[in-house]
Formats: structure tokens, C-alpha cells, sequence
């Protein structure tokens, strides 16, 4: 095994592929270390069966293959991402090295040390490819709850029937989180869904996808310096789906389908999960990042002079008159099964360096970091909000290759 490379890449997902895209195309020697056994990991095994990207698919922009098929304004299903990774690493031979983890990164005098479950590598240059969403976020009560009943991150849910008979817990309301709870109603199972603070989009509104608007009205490339605090970046992303061509995900539609909503999860005890009477306000926050969105679309549209149509949104109101319940008996309920869609956390203590905030997150400009060499590529809000995307993904990767080629090799 060569234990020498001027570029280590630690991950091989959308972001470690597309700086490998850039520095191949440069003529700079690199490797991309991915702890999983094969490509496209993520969307292969931590999606379920029926999953659909939310974004259209002109929106898929990984470096050197934006999508050129016959469906732009169509929804990639899982199966048809798994295959464009793989066709994208056929294509481009990318270097890359499976089956296997960094458990450390640490700067030294001429380059870096990076610790592996293979063994140790020296590069001269790191980054930091190893995205935002590492690993589910299970609540620590979650040990309080009946073992009788299954627990599973979203990552794992597969289908309805892949869950025992009974009612069913989804806790968390974002996109993962309703496009689950809204298939298991559909498949006629009883569904509990615990709402928190994520917003909703329309689907489409005045003739076009909300992401035509979004990207050209420039809401893509807002940065973290615009957002209102900077806990703000790890918001939930908004309700949608790209499921049946795409439609709306709306929580009041839901009440009136059956689903049983619910505040937020905060605790367990004496085999009952305590609730927070907090549901009417969080409908209200989802209600009103719908109505703020559509004001900047709007806005954007009268700026600009476009002559597009007029468009007023149904307003639902079903939700305010769902119960505020603040505990719930799951054997009681019926709930054989709880799905934790609570979002994902991140940890990057592993990389030996003060690089971090106060939230853990690492702290660089655009992908350059404080230590010379030392790159991140593919987080969301480094720079803007679209570099976690497979829209932005790509030129993000290309600054950090480029900034590489500049700078040399430490």
C-alpha cells in the first residue's frame, strides 16, 4: 500500500467525487478514502425503497455531469441516483479506496498524518469531504422506551411492511420525516407524527418549480452571514416531496388524512413519551416560512418586472384543531414501531485541529481552513446554502481543487 499522496479526499460521497473531479482534470495526484464498501453509500443503504430526490433533476450538477436527460423538470428515484454515481466514478476513474475509515487527521511539518482502519497515510494536503449528515440523531431517552417496540433511525425505515403490525411514532417533521409518515398513511397504517420547526414550500407556484424561483431569485447563494443567528443553518429543510412528479407536503392536509400530530418528543418515562404543547406553534412557524419565502419570490418577480401569472396559496388551517397532547402510552396507542427523523448530527473532532464554533462546526472560508492545506468541501452554508446540494456542490469542490493547485504543496 502506498502510504504517500499529495491529496488526501476523506469521503467519498457528491463532494469528495467532485474535488477528485477537479484535481483529475488538473493532473494532481490524490486518493479518496470512503468507509463504505461501495459507491453512492448513502443513497443506497440510508434511504428507503420509495425515496425520490426532492430537487428536479436539472438541479443535478455534480462537475463535468450536469443532468442532459429527456425529464429536467422530473424527480430522480433512488435506483436513478445510485446509478448516476456509479456511471459518474466509470466515467471519471476516479482513485479510490473502499472498506475504509479515518479515524484521525492531524497537521504535522509537512503535511498531515492520517489515521486509518488500514493502516496510517502522510498527504501533503487533506480534505475534509465527509459531509454534514454523519449520523442519525436519536434522543438519549430513547433507552427509556419498551424494548417490545422498534426503534429506527429514518436512515433505515425500508417500507411499511418492513415494520411490525401496529400504529407507528414518526418524531420529526421535516422531509424525511413527512414523506415516511405520509407513506405509511397511505398504506393504511395509523400514524402519530411529533411536528417541530421545520418550514414548508409549495411545490410549484406562479407556472414554475419553487427551485426555479429559489435559484434565480438568488435564495440559493444566501450565506450564513444573512441568516438571523447562526444556529439557523442547521434548520430543518422545508417540507416537499418529489414524489408522482412532485407535490406538496402540508401538515394541516395531513390532519385531515388521519395522521395524529403531535408537538415535539422531549422525554420518556413509566412507558409513556412526554409530548411538548408546543404543536399549534410550530404549525404557525411552518405556516409562516411559507408565507416569508413567498414574499422573496414575489418580491424578486416585481423587482425584476417578469410578467408571470398571479398565484394566491390555499391557506389550510386544519392543524390548530388537532389536541395538544402531552403524553402518550404507546402500548395503549397501538405503536409497535418509532421512527427518529430528528435530523443528523455532525462530529469532527476526529481532525486534530482548533477548527471548529461553538456548535462544532467547522469554521473555514468557502473551504480554506485556518491550517494551510487543510480543506472542507461540501458543507452546506460553506460559503451558501446550496454547497450542500448537488446544485453547488460542484463549484465549491472546484474553488477548494483550485486554491490546491495555488497554494502548492506544504
Amino acid at each position: 500500500m502506498k502510504a504517500e499522496v499529495e491529496t488526501l479526499i476523506i469521503g467519498g460521497g457528491q463532494a469528495g467525487l467532485s474535488v477528485s473531479y477537479h484535481l483529475i482534470q488538473r493532473g494532481r495526484e490524490h486518493l479518496i478514502l470512503e468507509q463504505a464498501a461501495g459507491p453512492a453509500n448513502a443513497w443506497r443503504n440510508d434511504r428507503w425503497d420509495s425515496f425520490t430526490l426532492n430537487t428536479p433533476n436539472w438541479m443535478n450538477r455534480l462537475p463535468g455531469a450536469d443532468y442532459k436527460g429527456d425529464d429536467p423538470d422530473g424527480f430522480m428515484r433512488r435506483e436513478e441516483v445510485i446509478r448516476y454515481f456509479e456511471k459518474y466514478l466509470t466515467d471519471n476513474a476516479h482513485p479510490i479506496q473502499y472498506n475504509t475509515r479515518a479515524l484521525s487527521v492531524e497537521p504535522g511539518e509537512h503535511g498531515f498524518r492520517v489515521e486509518t482502519n488500514q493502516g496510517r497515510w502522510g498527504a501533503k494536503n487533506a480534505v475534509i469531504a465527509t459531509g454534514g449528515y454523519q449520523g442519525p440523531k436519536i434522543p438519549e431517552f430513547s433507552h427509556q422506551i419498551d424494548k417490545d417496540i422498534l426503534q429506527t433511525g429514518s436512515g433505515k425505515y425500508r417500507n411499511p411492511s418492513s415494520l411490525p403490525p401496529g400504529a407507528v411514532l414518526v418524531a420529526g417533521s421535516g422531509q424525511s420525516g413527512c414523506q415516511i409518515a405520509e407513506e405509511l398513511n397511505q398504506a393504511g397504517r395509523k400514524v402519530y407524527l411529533s411536528v417541530g420547526s421545520a418550514g414548508r414550500v409549495p411545490r410549484r407556484y406562479r407556472g414554475q418549480d419553487i427551485f426555479v424561483w429559489l435559484t434565480r431569485s438568488g435564495f440559493m447563494d444566501r450565506t450564513a452571514a444573512q441568516l438571523p443567528s447562526s444556529r439557523a443553518r442547521f434548520a430543518g429543510n422545508p417540507q416537499i416531496s418529489g414524489n408522482d412528479g412532485g407535490r406538496d407536503i402540508n401538515l394541516h392536509r395531513f390532519h385531515r388524512d388521519g395522521v395524529i400530530l403531535l408537538g415535539r418528543v422531549h422525554d420518556a418515562e413509566d412507558g409513556e413519551l412526554l409530548i411538548a404543547p408546543d404543536l399549534k406553534e410550530n404549525l404557525a412557524k411552518a405556516d409562516q416560512i411559507e408565507k416569508e419565502i413567498i414574499k422573496f419570490i414575489d418580491e424578486y418577480i416585481l423587482k425584476n418586472g417578469l410578467e408571470v401569472e398571479e398565484e394566491t396559496l390555499q391557506e389550510l388551517k386544519d392543524g390548530y384543531t388537532a389536541p395538544e397532547t402531552v403524553r402518550l402510552n404507546l402500548k395503549t396507542e397501538g405503536i409497535s414501531t418509532v421512527i427518529w427523523a430528528c435530523g443528523y448530527t455532525f462530529d469532527f473532532s476526529w481532525i486534530k485541529a482548533p477548527l471548529v464554533d461553538s456548535f462544532g462546526y467547522p469554521t473555514t472560508r468557502g473551504g480554506d481552513t485556518a491550517v494551510p492545506g487543510l480543506y472542507f468541501a461540501g458543507l452546506p452554508w460553506i460559503p451558501s446554502r446550496k454547497t450542500g446540494l448537488l446544485l453547488g456542490v460542484g463549484e465549491q469542490a472546484g474553488y477548494v481543487a483550485e486554491r490546491i493547485a495555488v497554494n502548492g504543496y506544504n
